[in-house]
């Protein structure tokens, strides 16, 4: 089966990749790139060895300490600020795909492994 184009994949790669990059000189937005290249080299350790399977979803897991410090980071800026505004989207976003990766893992431990296409 041939890859799809999925926006809420574009998006998070968006505010997880491209965007700390403007924020690069700070440290929520240091920590975001950190957290982002992370889970991308788990994700491609992954997909090398089994392809496009449920289990890549596992390289968010790096999401899981960063969100709740993010979300602690909020009370020092204004609201309005775009820092603010890019770690509010951050939270909202990665929290969202959390719960549907909790579901993508569980379902591959399950027993659903088959790919959704091969590496290469």
């Amino acid at each position: 089966m041939e890859p799809v184009f999925r926006p809420g994949f574009s998006l998070l790669l968006l505010v997880n990749m491209t965007v700390p990059l403007v924020f690069i000189t700070t440290v929520e937005g240091q920590f975001v790139l950190a957290a982002a290249m992370a889970g991308a080299l788990t994700q491609m350790a992954i997909f090398g060895s089994k392809g496009f399977v449920r289990l890549l979803e596992i390289g968010h897991i790096f999401w899981i300490p960063l969100l709740p410090w993010l979300w602690t980071r909020l009370d020092g800026f204004p609201p309005d600020e775009p820092l603010t505004i890019w770690m509010t989207a951050v939270i909202v976003l990665n929290g969202v795909s959390l719960f549907i990766d909790v579901g993508d893992v569980w379902r591959y431990v399950a027993g659903e492994r088959a790919p959704h296409w091969t590496a290469g």
